[in-house]
């Protein structure tokens, strides 16, 4: 029997959590046989491999301009033709990642009466929640037609239910991010010096400035800090490198095809986030045995470390108990190993045949 046409719909293929489950999931199911397209509702280069036989359309390719204008006509456009797409291509699941992917997803089957999931994948408090009364109640209409609401941590659906509309939908549903699989750990010294690692992109509610300035705080010019990705934030970090006399020590690297070497040559990795949805680095470093460290922000590490047992959690924004904590764990060799062996186990909680059976099941319910 022929299986069903999948269509995973989101904004761009650029990096992110988000972009890369969703990769890993088109991926996945295009090797289980299911004809798979991913829709992208922009264009932007793919940052993770797609498989070969995973097709990828793009509903616009130019930039998206702020002027009402603009926005008015790359609104219809995604709306016609997307609608197009799936009265032409019938899918038989729907499944789309973030917020304005989700509505457009929502509505256009919704009108085609095409089975659909959505999926949250960031704190609401930046999306959902700062919508106007209207948009909300379109939102919250839409929602509850879908399939499912899935989401990678509990806690979000709290928050979404923070809104009166959201407290009667029924139909959401957890689950966690996979961690992704690498190619084998390569032989060669990734750093000529010991290093603490932070990992994601350089943005804002990624937190790396906090992350600075508890490296700052340490005082172990014996150990570096290397930071590993991209973003609009690079130039204010490196001002603040540089403020703070630390040029010397912090590395910029960039985004790297290697993280499983990092992860493993790490003193410690450290996720300093303002805010998250489920943070794949810091499930990646904990796999793979780094010692972790991870800020107690909005969504995710909360549900994922046990403080002290696999993992240390510190409380949100707080710069000195982050340095504190990185102290202790590099002061403290036993510790240290009791936190890499409880880390490891995350790698059988979220294997990806755990998830990904998960996934199967709702797609195919």
């Amino acid at each position: 029997m022929a299986k069903r046409k999948l269509f995973f719909v989101i904004n761009s293929l650029t990096s992110g959590g988000a972009e890369r489950v969703v990769t890993n999931l088109a991926n996945y199911f295009c090797q289980e046989g299911f004809p798979v397209t991913i829709v992208c509702l922009s264009y932007k280069e793919p940052v993770y491999a797609v498989d070969k036989d995973v097709n990828i359309l793009y509903l616009t390719k130019g930039e998206k301009k702020e002027q009402l204008f603009y926005r008015l006509w790359y609104a219809m456009l995604t709306f016609f033709k997307l609608l197009k797409l799936m009265i032409k291509e019938k899918p038989g699941c729907v499944i789309s990642f973030m917020t304005s992917a989700n509505l457009w997803t929502g509505i256009t089957c919704s009108l085609t009466r095409t089975p659909f999931i959505v999926s949250e994948r960031t704190t609401p408090d930046n999306t959902i929640n700062k919508f106007n009364f209207l948009l909300k109640s379109v939102c919250c209409f839409v929602y509850s037609k879908s399939k499912a609401i899935v989401v990678p941590a509990q806690a979000m659906e709290g928050c979404l239910k923070k809104n009166k509309s959201f407290q009667k939908l029924n139909n959401f549903q957890l689950i966690k991010n996979y961690v992704n699989v690498f190619e084998p750990a390569g032989m060669e010294q990734v750093h000529y010096k010991k290093f603490i690692l932070g990992v994601g992109r350089l943005s804002y509610e990624k937190g790396f400035d906090q992350l600075v300035e508890a490296y700052s705080k340490i005082q172990t010019p014996e150990i570096d800090l290397i930071i590993a990705g991209d973003g609009n934030e690079r130039d204010q970090l490196i001002k603040r490198i540089k403020e703070l006399g630390l040029t010397n020590q912090v590395r910029l690297i960039g985004a790297k095809e290697n993280l499983q070497d990092y992860y493993l040559q790490a003193e410690m990795f450290v996720l300093p986030s303002r805010n998250e949805g489920y943070p794949n680095a810091l499930i990646e470093a904990m796999s793979m045995g780094c010692p972790s460290i991870a800020m107690d922000c909005e969504f995710g590490p909360r549900e994922i470390i046990e403080n002290r047992r696999n993992g240390l959690l510190v409380e949100d924004k707080n710069i000195f108990m982050l340095a504190a904590s990185m102290s202790e764990v590099l002061n403290d060799a036993a510790f240290k190993k009791r936190l890499s062996l409880g880390g490891k186990l995350i790698g059988k909680t979220n294997a990806q045949e755990v998830i990904t059976s998960k996934w199967e099941a709702l797609i195919l319910s």
